[in-house]
């Protein structure tokens, strides 16, 4: 969440490379940057160039705050999702997507990406609109099987009516959630839109075969993501056994065969410790079209991430005292999430015992099935009491990380709340993150196109890279 922001994704872009911004809780940077006083500008100027200028105006007059609220001030809440279709933070889930692409592709001609997950499957007809209003080139999804998108993708290019099928849970059958572009657009017609290409994030060719054998399902194109990636990661294939350190254990099951990924016939990339020269030729001699890099742009200068905490990360895995585990627990999606082990962060178990459990984001929260037949909204990260009440057990809340919250206080964004408190952050990173010793051997700042000439010295012209 807003690690890999605009400013990232357009400055990798600019060097010819695929730069990808994160799709997810972009309402809330959105107004939240606007409630900070947008110092630049920059959200005011992408907000002036969103083609229904009503809804533009509306979201800057609701939310603009000259010279930022005042120090102590709670951001205003950001209105949820909801499966009903008149849910009014749709359309500022459309806003907020367009306002991101669209500054990452500012000025120059230089491919950007937009990578969204499966989970947060409330948001991604909307913001896949959003998304594709600015001309995005290409989609990423994962966290999750998504054999809707390519489907979901071509409607929303012809500006169509869409469906996107959810899992209620207490239901046989998910639940056809619609989405109409004219609800945003209404009598404005933006022109003609470009289909983005969809890169579906898979663990094993398994999914990808999956995927690939129908038309409906079939991505352009693959990202096969390994267990030591940062964020979320797929669990292990079998029944879950844990490390003495209480991580999952991962064996030869979970090692991706190449061979049959380029059997399929589609471009793919790797994922996961691929930072260095060396991994790309060996991508590239195992039939993949490159790389994809999470970590070593998530600390670069261009990075969303707050200072702070990229320069502890920094220091503290080039000293050998950083640890990042794959906590099985900490995401409410079950997947397993990677989390660095920082002082101050919701890692540290004081801090994580002191944060009183709010869910006032919910991008994680899953649609239920109420004993009255409604759907009701519910997050094993919530207060314990009300993930009860709502037909979930105690023992699913135990080790649960808001982070909703916890990611978007690393970007600098973090909730005040009472008597003067404000959000910890939850960091995430790759496991592996041995390229610092090789980027900046001292622990200086460095560039994104730093790490682009990094990874192309003695390389000929690879295939754009999503990064």
């Amino acid at each position: 969440m807003g690690v890999s922001g605009w400013r990232l994704a357009r400055a990798v872009a600019r060097t010819g490379q695929l730069g990808v911004v994160s799709g997810t809780a972009l309402d809330t940077l959105l107004i939240r940057g606007l409630q900070s006083g947008d110092p630049h500008g920059h959200l005011r100027r992408a907000l002036a160039a969103f083609p229904v200028p009503e809804l533009a105006e509306a979201v800057r007059d609701r939310y603009f705050v000259e010279g930022g609220i005042r120090e102590g001030r709670r951001f205003a809440a950001t209105p949820r999702l909801t499966v009903d279709e008149a849910c009014p933070s749709r359309s500022l889930t459309v806003v907020a997507n367009f306002c991101e692409v669209w500054l990452a592709k500012e000025g120059h001609d230089g491919p950007v990406g937009i990578n969204y997950l499966e989970k947060v499957q409330l948001a991604t007809l909307p913001a896949m609109f959003g998304a594709i209003l600015a001309g995005v080139d290409h989609v990423l999804v994962g966290a999750g099987i998504p054999a809707q998108i390519p489907r979901i993708a071509d409607g929303l290019a012809r500006k169509e009516p869409v469906v996107a099928r959810v899992d209620v849970e207490g239901d046989d059958q998910p639940y056809e959630l619609r989405f109409d572009p004219a609800s945003v657009l209404g009598g404005t017609d933006p022109g003609p839109l470009r289909r983005p290409r969809v890169l579906a994030i898979v663990s094993l060719p398994a999914l990808a075969a999956y995927l690939n054998r129908d038309e409906e399902t079939r991505p352009d194109g693959f990202v096969v993501e390994g267990h030591t990636a940062g964020g979320h990661s797929a669990p292990p294939r079998g029944p879950l056994r844990l490390d003495e350190r209480g991580e999952p254990v991962y064996g030869p099951r979970d090692t991706p065969d190449f061979g049959k990924m380029a059997a399929l016939g589609l471009p793919f990339w790797i994922a996961g410790g691929q930072a260095g020269p060396e991994q790309v030729r060996r991508a590239r001699a195992a039939g993949a079209a490159g790389v994809q890099l999470g970590s070593v742009f998530a600390l670069c200068e261009e990075s969303g991430m707050d200072e702070r905490l990229r320069r502890e990360l920094v220091g503290r895995e080039l000293a050998g005292e950083l640890t990042v585990r794959n906590d099985p627990a900490a995401s409410p999606t079950t997947f397993p999430f990677k989390v660095a082990d920082l002082p101050g962060t919701l890692a540290d178990p004081k801090t994580g015992a002191a944060r009183a459990r709010v869910c006032d984001l919910g991008y994680l929260r899953t649609p239920y099935r109420t004993d009255r037949g409604a759907i009701g909204y519910r997050c094993p990260a919530e207060p314990t009491a009300a993930y009860v009440r709502k037909g979930g057990t105690a023992e699913q809340t135990e080790g649960r990380q808001c982070l909703c919250n916890g990611l978007v206080a690393a970007v600098g964004l973090g909730q005040r709340r009472p008597r003067g408190a404000v959000e910890a952050p939850i960091v995430t990173i790759g496991q592996d993150l041995g390229f610092l010793r090789r980027v900046t051997p001292d622990g200086g700042p460095y560039t994104a196109e730093t790490v682009v000439r990094w990874l192309s010295a003695g390389l000929e012209a690879e295939t754009p890279a999503p990064a």
